[in-house]
């Protein structure tokens, strides 16, 4: 399709979460260096919200990696699954950790845990529990994380476990009967969404780890649209971006210009639509009507 039209060796713009395409832009470097550092200190449980489409789950797979490397053991779980019960969650927690599950009660099967956190402990190795779409576990799979987070020795958790979620975590979080789990975590970072001159670098170093050697891709004006349909939202950019670079090689055009960012846009239903100039002085007009009513 489009690849070769533009010299590419592989889509530049998909929307599975690949750390082979992850660039260092600040929201989530600064996440990064939070999470490290909480993580550090021993911190028992850190929250990561962003709207859907920030790259959370991307930044869960970086962090995977990055703690999969360090000199220092660390035993990783990954629970990608949020529509887990207490007994569901317990069982995924044990296969994770390299436990054979047997058919035992959640009593028995908790103190294995327990006890194989505390062998872990005494060989020098932490554990981490990463759980992506966090907003998404039913409440009394929220409390079972709680307890298990209680599992200590006297200077240490046994357990760091980092909640990635959607802002409906934190509304969630604030209800008064899960308290005792806000209360509990040490540390919080909300991923924003990219400015104008983050997604220009990010569209950038996309197309150039894809292949892409030419000249600027998006026209300036072309690429402030993009920017302002998306919201800075990188899923959005993702979407957005493909469509350009599919309506460009369907049209034979070597670069992207606002026409083309307005036809993706027109056929993307999250992205804002466009306020065409000539209607911007009606809109302003209509705007001061309506607020001239209000107040009289």
């Amino acid at each position: 399709m489009y690849l070769n039209h533009f010299g590419l060796q592989e889509a530049p713009f998909g929307l599975t979460p690949n750390t082979g395409f992850y660039y260092g832009l600040p929201p989530h470097e600064e996440a990064l260096q939070v999470l490290n550092w909480a993580l550090a200190q021993g911190e028992g449980f850190i929250k990561v919200t962003g709207e859907v489409g920030t790259g959370k789950t991307l930044l869960c797979r970086k962090l995977l990696s990055e703690l999969g490397s360090e000199e220092r053991p660390v035993r990783l779980a990954w629970l990608p699954n949020p529509h887990l019960n207490p007994a569901e969650l317990r069982i995924a927690l044990a296969l994770e950790l390299g436990l054979a599950v047997r058919d035992q009660s959640e009593l028995d099967l908790t103190d294995r845990i327990h006890r194989h956190l505390i062998a872990l402990h005494q060989q020098g190795s932490r554990v981490v529990v990463l759980i992506d779409e966090a907003q998404a576990l039913p409440d009394e799979t929220l409390e079972a994380i709680r307890l298990f987070g209680n599992l200590e020795t006297e200077s240490n958790k046994l357990l760091q476990i980092v909640l990635f979620g959607q802002p409906e975590l934190d509304a969630r979080l604030a209800r008064p009967h899960l308290r005792q789990l806000r209360q509990r975590i040490g540390f919080s970072y909300c991923l924003r969404p990219l400015r104008f001159d983050e997604t220009r670098a990010y569209l950038e170093h996309r197309l150039q780890i894809s292949g892409y050697r030419g000249a600027p891709l998006f026209g300036g004006r072309a690429l402030r649209q993009l920017w302002r349909a998306s919201r800075g939202i990188p899923r959005l950019i993702n979407i957005l971006a493909q469509k350009c670079l599919m309506l460009a090689y369907g049209q034979g055009a070597r670069q992207i210009d606002s026409r083309l960012v307005r036809l993706a846009v027109r056929d993307t239903d999250d992205a804002c639509r466009f306020v065409p100039r000539r209607w911007w002085p009606l809109v302003l007009l209509l705007g001061c009507a309506l607020a001239y009513g209000v107040w009289q």
